[in-house]
């Protein structure tokens, strides 16, 4: 009965669904109610986290590493670069523009993975894929309408941030159904690493680091602690259930579920 209940692929998207909806609106309140203005900083967290949970869980036997070869290693290293980017690209744009004005530019990813599927990987959909996300896409304009307030470097990063958690999305699902067949904590364990240190890279090269440590000098408390490690626990467990849904489902699927809340 468990097993079953585990493996539908309607469970995983539910739990995607709610958990994707309490990390966006967590992020906006740790940057703004705790005035923590750091996005790499922030992903830095969510992959030290990652790097943690996957760990425990490779321990406790939950599942076992694959073994890879070098170019499926580069492979790896090449999809954290663009898991690390997607993260605090999306980070960075909501302390830019308002959360209304962000799901409606958001609300246009299963667009553009459908373009990345035709375009790359030659994927064939019919009238009615391209008609049912007509709906979606002017479902959150209507739910959202109001605040649209945002800058031109956020309306950028937005748009990019975009199209990149399509590409995530697709890249995802091949990784995890194509030649490697990864699994999803694999898949977890071998980029959150990665992801950390390139993360820790970018935030030193612009000098946010800096600006980190005077945070933790001066404002942080008990409280900010315990709401940043919540919050990387959060973004640990939207990874699992993210990546098991990709593979269960489509990335399409995952793109238009990731707009329902909105």
């Amino acid at each position: 009965m468990e097993k079953s209940f585990l493996d539908s692929s309607l469970v995983w998207l539910v739990l995607y669904f709610f958990l994707n909806l309490g990390l966006t609106l967590y992020n906006k309140v740790i940057m703004a109610m705790f005035q923590f203005p750091f996005p790499w900083a922030l992903t830095a967290i969510h992959t030290l986290c990652g790097t943690i949970g996957s760990y425990i869980f490779w321990k406790a036997g939950i599942f076992k590493p694959a073994q890879l070869g070098e170019r499926e290693n580069m492979v790896m290293l090449m999809f954290s670069v663009l898991y690390t980017i997607n993260i605090a690209i999306s980070n960075v744009s909501l302390n830019l523009v308002t959360v209304p004005f962000h799901q409606v530019v958001r609300a246009m990813t299963p667009v553009f993975t459908v373009m990345l599927n035709v375009m790359f990987l030659k994927k064939v959909y019919s009238n009615k894929v391209y008609l049912s996300l007509c709906p979606v896409i002017f479902g959150v304009g209507f739910a959202t309408f109001g605040d649209y307030n945002y800058t031109m470097l956020g309306f950028v990063l937005t748009v990019l941030g975009t199209v990149l958690a399509a590409l995530k999305t697709v890249v995802t699902n091949r990784v995890q159904v194509g030649r490697l067949k990864l699994h999803p904590l694999d898949l977890l364990l071998r980029m959150s690493p990665l992801a950390f240190i390139q993360t820790m890279l970018y935030s030193y090269a612009t000098g946010e680091m800096e600006l980190v440590r005077e945070y933790a000098a001066t404002n942080l408390t008990m409280t900010s602690f315990t709401a940043l490690l919540l919050n990387g626990v959060i973004a640990f467990f939207l990874n699992v259930v993210s990546f098991t849904a990709n593979k269960k489902t489509s990335a399409l699927t995952m793109t238009v579920a990731g707009k329902k809340y909105r």
